[in-house]
């Protein structure tokens, strides 16, 4: 409590009129009945705990509808102040948790007459039993101690052991010698302002076995009071900010693996994200979970912004079956260049002639792209050709260096060039472009998940992943169709990695597809994702020259749609009746 200094006395042209208190840097929160003259008198807001700050102008933001009776409903208020304030806002509590066996005291700041620089009253609740729906009764602590009087309105209500606030004074009994008052519960100031969803958990912390009990307290120890301001604190800013992120992806990235799992339906908001992980956690576990989230959202928020668009120059290759015959391939290839693509060519050809022809249109797709700039060679290409050593193939008839080590050369899912797919990746590219390292998520040859648990998972963080056996081995075939159905932005595998059926199974320290993601994690970990094919040209540089390397057979699915956009091409709505 000792630090507690978003503590405030709210004041009407001059006149104090009660108290409140600070729950954002710009919000306060008090009594609708504390300000009803606010419209016609100047307010303003003073943090007593902080004499060397002036006081601050300030404007009745919402208003709970309160039509001016004692026994009305509605009696709050939302003072938004004229300029952000450097003190840490106070941490909201559920109003269960101001009950307890024994009870739990609880402290309420006012400013009754004579005490403008404030004063201490000692309150418990009489029950949980709600009045009016609306509030909760309190009783004195002691018969002796401060009654609640007028310039109490408005004030907070503290658990004295955590300085969480469980409600805010509304009123006080109004008979002679009866110390009673009322206070409205967290969950209740929700209702009537919406803003204070994610700043309210939910239900008061669990009870666990006696062995983790903190001491005086009965409750686990979780998240505190700095922690859950700071929390709230960065979700304000970031909604004011209007930052862009996956709150799904938040969570799963910041939650212990035995943390619950994210709603079935997920979050519609970073608001009940930051609601579910201040009210669904608790103990230390919670407490750190709590951190890590915090942390992220930081992150993010101090994030330069993304460019506009990737600073690739792509020559995309489709292949495909032609339908004419077994033997002969579809190849359409085109350029990428100044926001614009230019077709190369259009050809079916015999695959005993498909490299010499990739290489010829390859050098003339070259051509189109703007000097200085980095190419990047995408093979669009049927899931069952995937695993194409496209990279390994001869740069030009009379050059054997491999394609992969002349050019950056990904692959990517054919069918997964369509709008809906394109969309999803767009938007999983927008958060990856926040990473300063490709934290690849591992599936073994032996891997245990199920497919549909993985996809879910990948589409929830950040969707990369590195495969330990090819994906057209049984054991991987299924995972690997999941992640490329999801669509995971990126892949990586090694061509030569774990067989089908011999051999040792995933997590033995001597299986091939094991040692190869050993590698992966040491080489890309601080590689951003956008970068990769970069890095996996080095690699294959690297490889070429040395026998036995371990990333010869490297295979990279790398698809940011970005790259492949024309703003020349003519917008036609997809239901006129005339495109």
């Amino acid at each position: 409590m000792s630090s507690a200094a978003w503590h405030a006395r709210i004041e009407c042209g001059g006149r104090v009129a009660g108290a409140g208190f600070l729950v954002t840097p710009t919000k306060v929160l008090t009594c609708a009945h504390v300000v009803q003259d606010g419209e016609r008198a100047p307010l303003t807001v003073t943090f007593t705990e902080r004499p060397g700050l002036p006081p601050v102008a300030a404007r009745v933001a919402v208003h709970g509808g309160w039509s001016g009776g004692t026994t009305d409903l509605g009696d709050l208020a939302v003072l938004e102040l004229e300029r952000e304030v450097a003190i840490t806002p106070a941490a909201l509590a559920p109003a269960r948790a101001a009950h307890g066996e024994p009870p739990r005291k609880l402290v309420v700041y006012g400013f009754p007459s004579g005490f403008d620089e404030g004063t201490l009253a000692e309150y418990r609740t009489t029950g949980p039993q709600l009045i009016k729906g609306e509030w909760i009764q309190l009783e004195a602590w002691r018969a002796e101690g401060q009654p609640l009087a007028r310039g109490f309105s408005g004030a907070a209500v503290t658990l004295t052991d955590t300085g969480e606030v469980v409600g805010m004074v509304t009123a006080a009994a109004g008979a002679k010698g009866v110390r009673n008052g009322r206070m409205m519960p967290t969950e209740i100031m929700a209702r009537y302002w919406p803003g204070l969803e994610s700043l309210v958990p939910a239900t008061a912390p669990r009870r666990p076995g006696p062995e983790s009990l903190a001491p005086g307290t009965g409750l686990a120890p979780g998240p505190g009071p700095a922690d859950r301001a700071r929390l709230r604190d960065l979700v304000e800013k970031a909604v004011r900010a209007g930052l862009d992120c996956e709150p799904e992806a938040l969570y799963t990235a910041a939650a212990d693996p035995f943390d619950p799992p994210a709603p079935e339906d997920g979050f519609d908001s970073l608001r009940s994200a930051a609601l579910f992980v201040l009210s669904e956690l608790d103990g230390p576990r919670g407490a750190a979970t709590v951190a890590r989230f915090a942390d992220r959202l930081e992150a993010l928020l101090c994030a330069p912004a993304p460019s506009a668009a990737p600073d690739w120059s792509p020559i995309l290759v489709e292949l495909g079956p032609s339908g004419a015959g077994q033997d002969l391939v579809r190849v359409e290839v085109s350029a990428y260049s100044g926001g614009r693509r230019y077709p190369v060519g259009a050809d079916t050809v015999p695959q005993a002639r498909l490299r010499a022809h990739v290489q010829d249109r390859i050098d003339a797709a070259a051509r189109y792209l703007t000097p200085g700039t980095d190419e990047l060679v995408t093979f669009a290409l049927p899931r069952d050709w995937l695993d194409w050593p496209v990279d390994r193939w001869e740069s030009a008839p009379d050059d054997p260096t491999p394609l992969g080590c002349a050019y950056p050369v990904v692959v990517t899912d054919h069918a997964r060039r369509k709008g809906g797919a394109r969309h999803v990746l767009t938007r999983a590219w927008q958060r990856l472009d926040a990473r300063t390292g490709a934290r690849v998520h591992r599936v073994e040859c032996g891997c245990p998940e199920d497919p549909k648990k993985l996809r879910l998972m990948l589409r929830r963080s950040d969707g990369l992943a590195g495969f330990a056996a090819a994906p057209h081995t049984a054991r991987a075939r299924p995972h690997f169709d999941a992640l490329v159905t999801a669509p995971a932005p990126v892949i990586l595998w090694s061509r030569a990695g774990c067989g089908a059926g011999d051999g040792p199974q995933g997590g033995d320290h001597d299986c091939t597809g094991t040692a190869f993601l050993d590698a992966l994690d040491a080489h890309v970990g601080a590689v951003p994702p956008a970068e990769l094919p970069r890095a996996v040209l080095a690699l294959r540089e690297e490889a070429d020259a040395e026998d036995g390397h371990w990333a010869r057979d490297i295979q990279l699915l790398w698809d940011d749609p970005r790259c492949f956009t024309d703003r020349h091409e003519r917008a036609v709505h997809a239901q006129s009746p005339v495109a």
